[in-house]
């Protein structure tokens, strides 16, 4: 992990470090660490450019080998993410969240988990919170240690990186089936 920070310190400068609010355990809000993978480039009128024109060569090598996520083990550490559950996403994104897909809300969430060994960021928003819910209704022992080790080869085959056409997904904007399943 060191050796990790000092290329993203020579070649992205300083933060080393990603913080962004994300929603954990019952939807509360903490802070995700993650190495810095994209540029802070921004247009004429101070506004971050798009993730696509901001990931780095360097930063698409971070995430292909998941190398990014490392620091997300001090979340481990301080007790708001586990190895293993669904991703945390954008706290933006609970606004938008059916009642079913709250349900990956609780659980806290993972480094890994079982949308990422099925589909990581090549499957649509609806699929990935299905999958989390999913997880959430059949949680064990055995399945994590599963998920870990089907984690292992994946990331070894680098697959599901990035969603066609972006750096890594769409933005989550809610989706027809959350329009139906709010009431």
């Amino acid at each position: 992990m060191i050796i990790a920070a000092i290329l993203v310190r020579t070649r992205l400068g300083s933060p080393i470090i990603f913080k962004q609010d994300r929603a954990g355990l019952n939807g509360d809000v903490f802070q995700i660490y993650k190495f810095r993978s994209m540029s802070d480039a921004r247009d004429a009128h101070g506004n971050l450019l798009p993730d696509d024109q901001r990931l780095t060569t360097f930063g698409r090598i971070l995430r292909a080998t998941s190398v990014d996520e490392l620091p997300g083990f001090l979340n481990v550490l301080k007790g708001e993410m586990s190895v293993v559950g669904p991703r945390p996403q954008h706290a933006g994104f609970l606004k938008h969240y059916s009642k079913r897909q709250m349900m990956r809300h609780f659980v806290k969430p993972g480094i890994t988990g079982w949308a990422q060994v099925n589909g990581r960021n090549n499957i649509d928003w609806d699929s990935r919170f299905e999958l989390d819910v999913w997880y959430v209704e059949n949680k064990s022992f055995w399945l994590d240690m599963k998920i870990i080790f089907m984690t292992m080869i994946i990331v070894l085959k680098r697959e599901g990186i990035s969603a066609a056409g972006h750096a890594t997904m769409p933005e989550f904007r809610g989706s027809q089936l959350s329009v139906q399943q709010k009431d």
